[in-house]
């Protein structure tokens, strides 16, 4: 889902309403063992990994500084973005943006390229201390971290959108090949993890 947030507000204060708003929880689903990627209609479940938490913890800030939803092609545009930003040492960002990215080809391929395009004039906040960037206030951050597009299309953003598309093909086939195996144990798992959750409101 998409919520505008109070540029004055810190990122701490727009990460709680963030987390409100999709109703990941209080702590953006950071402790939960399994999460959900969805394959079309179908969840396909696989490990919360550390790695994958180190980065979604800027990644869910992305998504304020940005204005991208958290739908479907909001994660795809988002993916693009930050591709084009640069994940920096983030390891596990650069594999699920780069296999996002790839996947937004089949949604909507302008879209995606103009975040790609968007996320070149900008940058992201894997570099900085994550507590120190939660007590800066949003309109801050985008100052300096947001820029937009011009409309202008360089052959370098046409040359690394191609290269990035290639590499994305073979990160998401490899993804697909290891968490395809890990979906029934990610389903049954879920499953277990909801039952109880609604056992301890009932």
């Amino acid at each position: 889902m998409h919520a505008a947030y109070d540029e004055s507000a810190t990122l701490r204060e727009a990460r709680k309403v963030y987390f409100e708003v999709n109703a990941f929880g209080d702590d953006g689903g950071y402790g939960s063992a399994w999460v959900d990627f969805k394959l079309g209609p179908i969840p396909m479940p696989f490990p919360n990994t550390p790695a994958r938490v180190r980065a979604v913890r800027y990644h869910d800030l992305h998504h304020i500084l940005t204005g991208y939803a958290t739908t479907t092609m909001g994660e795809l545009e988002i993916s693009a973005w930050e591709i084009g930003a640069g994940c920096k040492g983030f390891a596990a960002a650069w594999v699920l943006n780069l296999g996002g990215m790839f996947a937004g080809l089949f949604a909507d391929p302008r879209r995606v390229f103009r975040a790609f395009v968007r996320g070149r004039r900008s940058d992201t906040l894997y570099d900085e201390r994550l507590e120190d960037m939660l007590d800066e206030t949003v309109g801050a951050a985008r100052r300096r971290f947001v820029r937009e597009s011009d409309g202008r299309i360089t052959a370098a953003d046409v040359a690394l959108f191609v290269l990035a598309q290639i590499a994305g093909l073979f990160v998401g086939l490899t993804t697909l090949a290891i968490v395809l195996p890990l979906a029934p144990i990610g389903v049954v798992v879920g499953n277990l993890s909801r039952r109880r959750a609604a056992h301890k409101t009932a």
